[in-house]
């Protein structure tokens, strides 16, 4: 092994490795290279067989499947497509009878410290309740349910009621906005909203049921016919008769018994609404057998889960990582998990240190903006260093959301891991259902900054603009050739969207990732560069460009025309920066930060606060193209602080560039 302490001397050239610890490689789940070779091998011999194989041995089928991949009507691609199952009996029934039945499903631990403990007996138990009282209300097989909740175990158990009847579900971050909530209701068509009254953060109660009843009021969405609200705190909410029910009145008298409802392997399991570049947002659609088959698979493959282990995944049910792996991967897979409903920095930012020495986390998945956040805190307060806290427990760690970059990824390694635990730094996405490139911990050597190689039967590749491959070393469009189980089935209502997001023609068929990406010459190791599109990544929430200008630019009033783009952070990835031109004068001085404020504050009730800009720098114009085309490229210069370098002699006004320099 290289020396760890070597300083990073390029972002684009990482020399040091790290070795997987011989006590983790020799009883891992994958155990050398050799056998991670054998698998893709398998994979791209027959692909076939190999998928088949896994989904046999993986699941459990209420009519076994015949046929495992239909490509007839590609990118329409069906999997596993004439068999049966259901995504909460693979969860949760499979394991009655053995020894995870009386197992800790969750460990929940409430904002204020307050820890409850539930078992797969009593986590299936409050499952059917919930069916039931979902059953009730007319919910039914087919129908769609938005889920608005904070992060608890009662946002897990409407999930997984809602796949024990066979209704979608659509989950909703708690950060959202009610116009944000209202569109996504309206797309799906929900017959009803699972919300609760409060959710607390940071000690503080913020408000989830008035939200709904805006984003619902003047019969904005009149699909939905009923409410259902978990009582999180003792306030009292607006209750509409009938159309709002509290939750635990209405499970109380339900029965602890709900027969799962057995759906096709093709069956809509879920729809998870991300920000598209075009403003309004897409509805990923993912089945129930293939999405299921790869949480269920990544959670043994890329975690090399045992038994005793304690897992810990910090993202919220409302993103994707928060659905593989908190509400299905880690049940499926029959695993004991930490449910957290606070935030990182409260009471004080040792909370994750702290908590990973009460629950004795063995396996930590985190975000990078997490990391940077603590590593920030932890350098300004030796007191909430990780150091002061027992680690010992830990194994494996895991980053998500966003490339992490290797001076993170070494503190990550050295200060929570203590220069033992291998850090997979994992690369997927909302369509791809799970871990796309990853590390497997007891077979790749590890690079800072890098998810190194594919797992085993998914086909990644970096092409240039044509679909042809490039060499290593040199940058280009991250693809996925081949289907696999857990991809995107669709935009939920936009087959054509679909297919112009993610399969263009010009790219021969591949899946388009949207991501830009490098491999390295010595070892092919993937290295993710950023979006190629106008997505922002924002703490590890994909924010549209298009959303958040439509949203200043709905400031009609005072915006005359916004553009929206990124700039490196070094705590979230990426800040927003907005350029903004009004109606009226170019503002200055004191009257700049005010209306600064003003439109922060307006874009933040439109989509919700993680969308408010960073930075908005004010110009009595836009560059733009002869064609009119706004030049982002320019402005993502400016909004770097980088010099210009491309050519401005087209700029009608020059002196705009210094304007947009100036923030506010």
């Amino acid at each position: 092994m290289t020396n760890p302490h070597q300083p990073v001397t390029s972002s684009l050239v990482e020399s040091r490795v790290f070795e997987p610890p011989q006590s983790l490689a020799a009883n891992a789940c994958i155990s050398g290279m050799e056998s991670y070779i054998a698998l893709r091998e398998e994979a791209n011999a027959d692909a076939g067989a190999f998928w088949s194989r896994l989904a046999t041995e993986t699941l459990s089928w209420s009519k076994p499947f015949t046929r495992t991949l239909d490509d007839t009507n590609a990118p329409f691609y069906r999997w596993f497509d004439d068999g049966e199952l259901n995504a909460s009996y693979n969860c949760l029934d499979r394991h009655m009878g053995t020894a995870v039945e009386h197992k800790t499903a969750i460990i929940f631990e409430a904002d204020d410290g307050v820890v409850h403990r539930v078992s797969y007996r009593e986590l299936l138990d409050r499952t059917c309740q919930f069916a039931n009282a979902l059953r009730s209300l007319g919910v039914a097989k087919g129908d769609r349910v938005v889920i608005y909740m904070p992060m608890t175990v009662e946002g897990v158990v409407a999930m997984q009621a809602c796949a024990r009847i066979g209704a979608t579900h659509s989950v909703v971050f708690g950060g959202f906005s009610a116009k944000a909530l209202q569109e996504r209701i309206q797309d799906i068509g929900a017959s009803a909203v699972v919300t609760a009254n409060f959710q607390m953060r940071g000690g503080k109660q913020l408000p989830l049921k008035s939200i709904v009843d805006e984003a619902l009021a003047n019969a904005a969405c009149p699909s939905v016919r009923s409410v259902i609200v978990f009582k999180r705190t003792e306030i009292e909410c607006h209750m509409e008769p009938g159309r709002d029910y509290e939750m635990q009145a209405l499970m109380s008298k339900q029965p602890k018994v709900f027969a799962p409802e057995a759906v096709g392997a093709e069956h809509p399991l879920f729809v998870l609404y991300t920000s598209g570049s075009t403003g309004k947002p897409k509805g990923v659609q993912h089945s129930t057998a293939g999405y299921l088959l790869w949480a269920n698979l990544t959670m043994k493959w890329t975690f090399d889960l045992r038994p005793d282990d304690v897992f810990w995944c910090t993202a919220d049910i409302g993103w994707i990582t928060g659905h593989s792996y908190v509400a299905y991967g880690p049940l499926a897979a029959g695993a004991t998990q930490v449910v957290f409903e606070g935030v990182p920095t409260y009471p004080n930012a040792g909370r994750f240190w702290k908590m990973i020495q009460d629950h004795k986390v063995s396996i930590f998945y985190t975000a990078p903006t997490a990391i940077r956040s603590l590593i920030k805190a932890s350098e300004g307060n030796p007191e909430v260093h990780p150091r002061n806290w027992n680690l010992s427990s830990l194994r494996l760690l895991g980053s998500v959301g966003e490339p992490i970059n290797p001076e993170a990824w070494m503190w990550f390694y050295r200060h929570v891991g203590g220069e033992r635990c291998p850090v997979v730094d994992t690369f997927w996405q909302t369509e791809t259902g799970g871990h796309m490139i990853a590390p497997l911990p007891g077979a790749t050597p590890l690079v800072p900054g890098s998810c190194t190689l594919p797992l085993p039967g998914i086909d990644a590749a970096i092409v240039d603009e044509s679909g042809n491959d490039v060499p290593n070393g040199s940058g280009g469009i991250l693809v996925v050739k081949k289907p696999w189980p857990s991809m995107i089935r669709t935009i939920w209502g936009d087959n054509e969207r679909f297919k112009k997001s993610y399969f263009p023609e010009e790219l021969k068929g591949f899946y388009l990732a949207g991501d830009g990406a490098v491999r390295s010459e010595d070892r092919g190791y993937f290295r993710i560069t950023g979006r190629i599109d106008d997505v922002l990544n924002v703490s590890g929430h994909r924010m549209g460009t298009m959303e958040i200008e439509s949203a200043l630019v709905g400031m009609a009033d005072l915006v005359a025309e916004a553009a929206v783009v990124g700039r490196p952070d070094d705590v979230t990835g990426e800040a927003i920066v907005a350029f903004v031109v009004l109606k009226g004068d170019r503002p200055r001085g004191d009257a700049a930060k005010a209306i600064a404020k003003v439109l922060r504050e307006g874009v933040g009730r439109e989509i919700g606060p993680i969308a408010k800009p960073r930075d908005i720098r004010f110009g009595d114009n836009l560059p733009k193209t002869r064609s009119g085309k706004i030049m982002r490229r320019l402005l993502r210069a400016i909004a770097r602080g980088e010099a210009v370098t491309q050519d401005v002699s087209t700029l009608e006004n020059p002196a705009i560039l210094e304007q947009l320099a100036q923030n506010n």
